[in-house]
């Protein structure tokens, strides 16, 4: 049975940046919502649900927003359960299965995605992928943390320092593998790597494994506030179609308007969004 945390003011995370505490709290709440996901995976006749919606979301969200109020009572974004904005410093950003439509056709790479911010700046970011080919995989940071936490070990890559090079990733959605010849052109010289969660893809560029990660697909806050906080720990970013920064104007809204999103060094973001990858689209790439 894991133990009950003990609710943190606001006044003490504005103190010490993010208590450490809140964090390992954070992590393992998600950890055993990634037990429910894991089960679903199993159970007889497969996930529940169809398209873009599954019943474990649901499940998964009302857990998630029950014990993040309970260490952090503040507002709330969740892609299930709705929206509780009362002007609070704080918010919790919630997505509880990114990658729900391929999580139901048995791919794996779906991840939970929690984020806060304070004041619209995230300052908090947990990723879970309980299911990848390589095992399950958690990323996770806090401000004022040095360095990103890892499966629980301490990691530190430079995200500010990556560049398309031979042998880089460019993680992009799993529709790209409908349009290889395309995608590896606009990657070049490095290499696409085609995967479910744009949540899970901005967390591995923070861990160091590519150097940007890409959505062509409208995004939304909760799918991509936790990926973001996760990006400024090692001074990466997010940027729009039109090389504007994305920010959030409210907890629930960005502060410009976004139909593609890249995240992850500057320099490689520019470089990527200046290519035409309105090519791929005709098949959702």
């Amino acid at each position: 049975m894991r133990e009950q945390p003990v609710p943190l003011s606001p006044g003490a995370l504005a103190r010490q940046g993010v208590d450490r505490a809140l964090l390992d709290a954070v992590i393992a709440l998600v950890l055993e919502a990634g037990h429910l996901i894991a089960a679903e995976v199993v159970r007889p006749g497969g996930p529940r649900g169809a398209g873009d919606k599954a019943e474990i979301d649901g499940e998964v969200e009302v857990m998630l927003r029950q014990g993040l109020t309970k260490l952090l009572l503040c507002d709330f974004v969740g892609e299930e359960t709705g929206v509780r904005l009362t002007g609070h410093r704080y918010c919790w950003v919630v997505d509880p299965n990114d990658g729900t439509r391929d999580f139901l056709q048995g791919h794996l790479g779906s991840a939970i995605s929690v984020g806060l911010l304070r004041e619209c700046v995230p300052v908090l970011g947990v990723v879970y992928a309980p299911l990848t080919a390589h095992g399950a995989d958690c990323i996770a940071w806090a401000e004022g943390m040095p360095h990103l936490l890892r499966n629980g070990a301490l990691v530190a890559p430079n995200v500010a320092a990556g560049g398309l090079a031979e042998g880089a990733q460019v993680f992009v959605s799993l529709a790209a593998r409908t349009r290889p010849t395309q995608n590896a052109e606009l990657c070049a010289p490095a290499t696409f790597y085609p995967m479910p969660s744009i949540a899970y893809r901005f967390a591995r560029v923070a861990a160091g494994d590519g150097v940007a990660a890409v959505s062509l697909y409208a995004v939304s806050t909760h799918d991509v506030v936790a990926g973001h906080a996760l990006l400024r720990a090692g001074a990466g970013g997010l940027w729009n179609e039109q090389g504007q920064a994305l920010g959030y104007a409210t907890p629930a809204a960005f502060n410009q308007p976004v139909r593609f999103c890249f995240g992850g060094a500057e320099s490689t973001c520019r470089e990527l969004l200046a290519r035409p990858w309105q090519v791929v689209l005709v098949d959702g790439a």
